[in-house]
This record gives C-alpha cells, structure tokens and sequence, in this order.
C-alpha cells in the first residue's frame, strides 16, 4: 500500500458519520420550515428505505411542499456491487472490475423564494476491494463539497459562502482550499453554455494524500462546515418578498442547473450505471423549471446581474 493510502480504513466510523450528518441536516433544514413558515406551514421529510441489488441499501429523505423549501433531497447511501461502472472507472482503468463499497451523503435543496440560493453537497467514500488471487492492496478514497447556484445573488452570502469553506479547509494546510475551489469552479461548468452552474464552493475526489485519518477529518470538516455556510444564507434571504418575474427567471436559471446535472455530473451516472435507485439519484432535479427559447435578460436588470458571478473569481 502507497504511504498516501497508509492507515487502517474504518468502514463503521465513515457509516456513522455519514449518517449523523445526514441526521443533522434533515433537522437543521426542518427546523428553517419552522422558523419561516411556523408549525401548520412547515414541511418535514419523509424517509424512504431501499435496498440494493448488489448488496446495502440507503435511506432517501425528502421535502417537498414546504415554507422555505419546494422540493429537496438529503439522502444516505451505502451500495456494494461486483464490478465498478464506468463512471468510476474513467479515470481509473486499472481498477475494472473490482468489486466495490460506495458509501455517501447527497443532498440538494431547492428553495421556493428565489431570493434563497439552491445548493448541493456530497461527502463520499469509496472502497475498490482487493481482485481475488493476487497481492494487490484495495484502493480507498474520498470525494465530495458543496456548491452555491444563486438566482439573484448578494455579495455577502457570496463571500460568507466561500469564507465557511475555506474555513473547512484551513486546518488541513494553505494549499487547501485554493486547490479545492478551483475544482469546483472547473467542474461545476456548463462548458455547452460557457457559463459556471453557480458561485463555486468546494470539489474534490480522488483523496487519498496524507492517509485515511486525514482524509477522513477533512471530509468531515467539509461536511460539518456545510450547514454553517447555507444556513446563514437561508435565515437572511427566506422572508425577501417575490413576485412572478422573480419566479420566471428563478424557472428559467433552474433549467441550467437540470442540463449540468443530465449531461455532467459524474454522481448521477455513477448511480444509475450502478443499478442505483432512480427516485433517489433523480431527487436532484427540481420540481418545476422552464425553457424559454433563446431567453436573454434584459440589460441593467437584476435578472442580468447573475450573468457576472457565473465565472471564476477570488471571492
């Protein structure tokens, strides 16, 4: 085994935690609906177990309906298979056909106002397990982040954003987060449309440097640190009165986020090129979204705005 995939890796305490994590933000986001929609308008998730063909199962939680959030997914999943799909194999040919763990939380949550942001996260792990009859070692490693997509963006929720994340980062060394947002800003990008899905964040995969203990606690302060960046963001942006234009143009910039997540996302294909279940790999796509043809905003419009923030940037 590499010194970078030196430790012993802890299947159970990576389990744990992606399941308290999903625990604690079903009730951080619950407890929004409350706040800005009170008991009788407050939506709570439903909890949907499955099971998986090849072995593990997970348990979709998802919103719809509610004071603040239309429609939302928060979902834990630990799938096992006999041969890894080509989602996860392009970049590593020499791993087909291992047999594999896959172990995650993916959430997306799209609000209602859209003066609140939509945004997604993942944390995950992934175990290549040994080929039978041979001396090679198995092959760990995590992935995930999170990331902003605004409608009508504010300076200050973009700039709380990126400090939370590089707040995550920081305690793993300088290089961290310059490294980890500039994957996200090059992998979260319509490149058919020349345009980034949003404000950026954090992205990572492939993470194996310095071990499994410290992979592990970054991953994890990347995921404890998530709810710190969105939730100031919701409680500031909930009660900003809208109309129909903001609801046009919230419809319209959904479509993109739709398009990255069909033609892109290396998540998706991995689920359903895994056998996964569809209704919990697809939660990500929101409830309503329009398609006008050949829409352009208005010039000096706040709808036109959104055109500056949807490149890379120091925030």
């Amino acid at each position: 085994m590499g010194e970078d995939r030196a430790g012993t890796v802890d299947l159970e305490a990576v389990r744990a935690y992606l399941r308290d994590l999903q625990d604690r933000i079903v009730a951080a986001v619950e407890e929004a609906e409350v706040r800005h929609g009170g008991t009788e308008n407050a939506a709570r998730f439903r909890e949907d177990a499955w099971e998986h063909h090849g072995g593990g199962g997970g348990r979709s939680r998802v919103i719809e309906g509610g004071a603040v959030f239309e429609k939302g997914g928060v979902n834990f999943s630990e799938v096992r298979g006999a041969d890894l799909p080509p989602a996860a194999t392009a970049q590593r040919p020499e791993l087909a056909g291992r047999a594999f763990t896959a172990l995650g939380v993916s959430l997306v949550l799209h609000p209602e106002n859209p003066y609140v942001p939509t945004t997604h996260a993942n944390v995950r792990f992934f175990l290549a397990e040994a080929p039978p009859d041979t001396t090679e070692p198995a092959v760990w490693w995590f992935g995930g982040g999170f990331d902003l997509t605004p409608y009508y963006p504010f300076p200050a929720d973009v700039l709380h954003w990126h400090r939370t994340a590089k707040a995550a980062c920081e305690p793993f060394g300088e290089a961290v987060y310059p490294r980890f947002k500039a994957w996200c800003d090059d992998y979260f990008t319509l490149r058919h449309r020349g345009e980034t899905r949003g404000v950026g964040g954090l992205f990572f995969d492939d993470l194996v440097e310095g071990g499994f203990d410290r992979c592990f606690a970054l991953v994890r302060s990347v995921g404890d640190h998530f709810w710190r960046a969105y939730g100031p963001v919701v409680e500031r942006r909930a009660d900003t009165p809208w109309g129909e234009r903001e609801r046009a143009f919230q419809l319209f910039r959904r479509g993109r986020y739709v398009e990255f997540n069909l033609v892109y996302d290396r998540g998706t294909l991995f689920g359903l090129q895994s056998g996964g279940r569809t209704e919990s790999i697809l939660m990500s796509l929101p409830p309503r979204v329009r398609w006008p043809y050949d829409y352009r905003p208005e010039p000096g419009t706040r709808e036109a705005e959104l055109a500056h923030y949807l490149h890379p940037r120091d925030w």
